[in-house]
């Protein structure tokens, strides 16, 4: 399994289509726009009126290989919930139609993150089932103006809507800002991981069934 910063050795006589998307989702509450190349090099906008998930966003294009375009407004007056919600929401949608039929894709990832005191595990299946196992005990009800309970939330909506099976241990950690970066790394490395090219597997779907 590739785990190395070198991209995969794809045989020349394979080709696949650019795994990008363009996804927009307006409700009464926010208006969210996303656009995501999987196989980028990390390049990230992000825009959504909430300071700590921009950062947040940066560090999963980063760490995830992904060039990002986030553009998000909403109900601020209100409190952040709903924006931080549908920006994962569009997020997870856009996952899902880059990746199409998940054809000769590694399938799962996983990664241990380390910052400083904090250390987090993650491990992820672009199952097609969605499923999301939370472990995170953030000792802080706010990071800045940022809600911590949010950051559920948030993995709640990529999970349901990017179709995938989510693991994610909090194994050491007292500061909520490490604890939570840390939770975006390992996601970003894992996400990587799991949606990189097998050469192996070619157009084939990784599924004993044939299908995700």
């Amino acid at each position: 399994m590739q785990t190395s910063d070198r991209p995969l050795d794809i045989p020349s006589n394979l080709t696949f289509p650019k795994r990008t998307a363009s996804v927009s989702r307006r409700t009464g509450e926010t208006d969210v726009q996303v656009t995501l190349h999987l196989d980028g090099t990390g390049q990230c906008t992000a825009k959504t009126g909430v300071p700590f998930l921009d950062h947040m966003l940066h560090q999963l294009a980063s760490h995830g290989l992904i060039d990002l375009e986030v553009r998000a407004t909403g109900d601020y007056e209100i409190d952040d919930h709903h924006t931080n919600e549908d920006v994962g929401i569009t997020l997870g949608m856009a996952l899902h139609q880059a990746l199409g039929d998940r054809k000769g894709i590694v399938r799962f990832g996983h990664f241990l993150a380390p910052l400083d005191e904090a250390l987090i595990q993650v491990a992820l299946d672009f199952s097609g089932r969605p499923h999301l196992s939370y472990g995170l005990q953030i000792p802080t009800e706010r990071v800045g103006t940022y809600d911590t309970q949010l950051v559920r939330e948030f993995f709640v909506a990529i999970v349901n809507h990017a179709q995938l099976t989510l693991h994610i241990r909090q194994l050491d950690g007292i500061n909520s800002h490490h604890i939570i970066e840390a939770t975006f790394k390992a996601f970003a490395r894992s996400l990587r991981m799991a949606t990189e090219v097998d050469p192996r597997r070619a157009h084939t779907i990784p599924s004993s069934k044939g299908v995700l």
